[in-house]
Formats: structure tokens, C-alpha cells, sequence
């Protein structure tokens, strides 16, 4: 299956919007592919205003956020892949949502930890389906 992070993004900005607050996402700095504002990125992190009056040509794509925005004066092309993105929130309020740092790829191999655990938690669900959860009362 394809991420949810896109889907859960444009969600959350529409929610916001439509509620009369500012969206802000925390983006993660430290990647590759992006062209942020370097001077404003505080322990590898940058807080970004994505409200209709603070960007323009807002594409929140399924692979990438892009937009035009003016910081210091200086007009500028933002874009980011959209799994730099840590968190989408409401300046006014702190709502929105958090994501998790990294996502499992489902088609990557199973460590042996997760093989391990895996009987286990079949041996459990064995063990619980042979007991009945009835009881007999007199």
C-alpha cells in the first residue's frame, strides 16, 4: 500500500484552513532532496507558516509539498519530500498530528527479531483459543 502521510496532510491543512487557523509543519532539515530557508533551521529542524496569505502555488502532492514563499524579504521555491514531514499543527491551538519519525516499508525483509516474536505470538493465540471463555455457573 502507498503511505498515508499524503492524505493525512492535505486532511489536516483543509481542517485547518477551514477552521480559520494558521497550518504550520515541522520538517525535518536534515535530508537530501529539499530547498528550504537554510538560516532559519534550528537543530536540524524548520517550523514553516503553509497558510494561503504566507505561500503561494501550494502543492501538497503525493510525493512532495512545493510552494513560493518570501523569507527576509527574498522570494523563494520551497519544496520538501512529504515524509520530511514530522508534524502538521495549528499555530492558534498546538491541533494537528504528529508522525512517526520512520515508517516500515512492507516490503522490506523481516529482521530476526520480528521473526522470532512472530511464532510467539502465534503459540499465544493458540494457547488462547483452546481455552473456552465461558464458564459454567450453578
Amino acid at each position: 500500500m502507498t503511505s498515508n502521510r499524503p492524505y493525512l496532510l492535505r486532511a489536516l491543512y483543509d481542517w485547518i484552513c477551514d477552521n480559520h487557523l494558521t497550518p504550520y509543519v515541522l520538517v525535518d532539515a536534515t535530508g537530501d532532496d529539499l530547498n528550504i530557508p537554510h538560516e532559519f533551521v534550528e537543530d536540524g529542524k524548520i517550523v514553516l507558516n503553509l497558510s494561503p496569505s504566507a505561500v503561494r502555488d501550494l502543492d501538497l502532492s503525493d510525493d512532495y509539498i512545493n510552494f513560493k514563499a518570501r523569507f527576509s524579504g527574498k522570494s523563494m521555491n520551497v519544496y520538501f519530500p512529504q515524509h520530511a514531514v514530522q508534524a502538521i499543527y495549528a499555530k492558534e491551538n498546538g491541533r494537528g498530528m504528529v508522525f512517526p519519525e520512520e515508517e516500515v516499508d512492507p516490503t522490506d525483509e523481516p529482521t530476526s527479531d520480528t521473526q522470532t516474536e512472530k511464532p510467539v505470538e502465534k503459540k499465544e493465540d493458540k494457547k488462547k483459543k483452546d481455552r473456552s471463555h465461558l464458564t459454567v455457573i450453578k
